[in-house]
This record gives structure tokens, sequence and C-alpha cells, in this order.
């Protein structure tokens, strides 16, 4: 990434993304470290963590590896947080996970490992860190999904997690705009991640995915990034309870197929 294409915007600005190890995570944290930013990297694993890190300024970098599932971990991360920079301006909680199946194929496990990181990862880290984005006059941007604002096939667990994040985002915007506190939301649609690696590798499945996004393709996780950017600037000071489709254009359909 060549750093001199971005502005310093956020320069003096400490932010903190979850799940930064990869995908739309890494991207986001590459982005606000390109344009001046002290960025704290969380994750579960150690050496993705690393290996971003390893390209960022390391006065600027803080490494810290959580369970966001566990609130006590998100206490810590805050803590950590704050103990290395002073302040927290924005909180990006983007860890997730994506198990799929149809409600009689999918597991118990299944479904609580999906509520604890996708949904109670986001309340974790959002309570643990409100005073401090009150202190600062910040933001919180979550990553929500396409999925979070209308039903898939055989993925009704991971569309439960990311509806309730949907509008979580919108009551938190409304709890705490008196307070000088934003919160939106991205909402990507299909993103080139580890994720969904078995996805993209499907070929068949891609070409209905390429027929029903207008752009015709999947996201780059930069993609994502450079919107999550809008959201935490002071381009967006005005944007609050917005869960922004980030999709290609997938949602300005009504469903119909393509036309001959």
């Amino acid at each position: 990434m060549n750093d001199s294409q971005y502005s310093t915007r956020f320069k003096s600005k400490v932010i903190i993304v979850t799940g930064a190890g990869s995908g739309i995570g890494e991207g986001a944290a590459r982005r606000f470290a390109a344009e001046g930013a002290s960025v704290v990297l969380a994750g579960r694993t150690r050496e993705k963590l690393d290996r971003v890190a390893g390209d960022i300024d390391s006065a600027r970098t803080l490494v810290h590896t959580f369970d966001a599932s566990k609130y006590e971990e998100a206490q810590q991360l805050i803590e950590a947080t704050a103990a290395r920079f002073g302040r927290i301006d924005v909180l990006v909680n983007n860890a997730g996970v994506a198990p799929t199946g149809r409600i009689d194929e999918a597991s118990l496990d299944d479904w609580r490992a999906i509520m604890s990181t996708d949904l109670d990862g986001v309340f974790y880290c959002s309570r643990a860190a409100i005073r401090h984005l009150i202190d600062a006059k910040g933001s919180i941007v979550n990553v929500s999904s396409v999925s979070g604002l209308g039903g898939d096939w055989g993925m009704s667990f991971y569309n439960a997690a990311k509806g309730a994040v949907t509008n979580f985002t919108r009551a938190l915007a409304m709890d705490h705009g008196r307070d000088g506190v934003r919160v939106n939301a991205v909402c990507p649609s299909l993103t080139e991640t580890d994720l969904t690696q078995d996805m993209l590798a499907d070929e068949q499945l891609m070409a209905k995915f390429r027929e029903r996004i207008p752009l015709g393709r999947a996201a780059k996780p930069d993609d994502i990034a450079a919107v999550i950017a809008f959201l935490a600037s002071d381009d967006a000071r005005f944007v609050t309870g917005v869960n922004l489709p980030v999709d290609g254009g997938l949602s300005a359909s009504n469903g119909q197929p393509p036309q001959a």
C-alpha cells in the first residue's frame, strides 16, 4: 500500500479494529494506518495480527489477542488501548464467524458460536469502550452485512445475528448521539475473505452472484475498508444510525432476474 495516496485525516486518532488479522478487518486496519491513525489490531490469532502489524509503524500499533465472545477480554482490550495511547476515538466491530445451514442442519454449537461472536462481541466491545468514546466524541463502525438487511437461503443463524447488529446500530446511535458519539454500520455483500473461500471457488455459484450484482464482481476488503474509513471520519460528521449497503448495487434490485 502506498501511504502517500491517502490523507492524514486520522492523525492523532486511536482506532481499534477487531478481527484485524485478515479480510475486512485487515483492510480497515491498513487503511486507518495509511491515513495516520494509531491502530489497535485485535483478534484471536497472534500470528495473523503480527503479519498485518509488520507493515505498520510500530510506534502507532498495538497488537492485542482477545476473544470477542468474552466480556472480560473485551474489557481488557479497551483497558490496554487506553493504557497505551490514552484515548479511543473509533471502534470498528468486525470480528465474526459464519457457519451455514438450515435450522434443522446447523448445530446448537453453530448458533452459539455465531451469536457469541457476531452479536455478543459487538455488544461487549461497545459497552466496554463507550465511556472512552464519549470522552473523545468518537464513533463506532459495526460490520454488519446485507444478510442483516434481508434473508438468505440456508443462513438463518447468520441472518439473525447480523439483523440484530443492524438494529443495535440504530438504537445505539439514538442513545448516544447527544453524547457526541456516532454509530453506523457497513453492510457488505459477498467479499473476498478467508470466510468466503469456498464460495469464491464455486464457479457456478459465482456466476449467479455476478448476474445479481450490477457491478459484476465480489467486493474486495479494500472496497469495504474505504467506506468504514469514511463513516469513521469527520466527512461523515452528520451521519449516524445508518446501515450502509456496500454491495455493488445488489440491494438496488427488486429481486426479479435479469431479462434478455
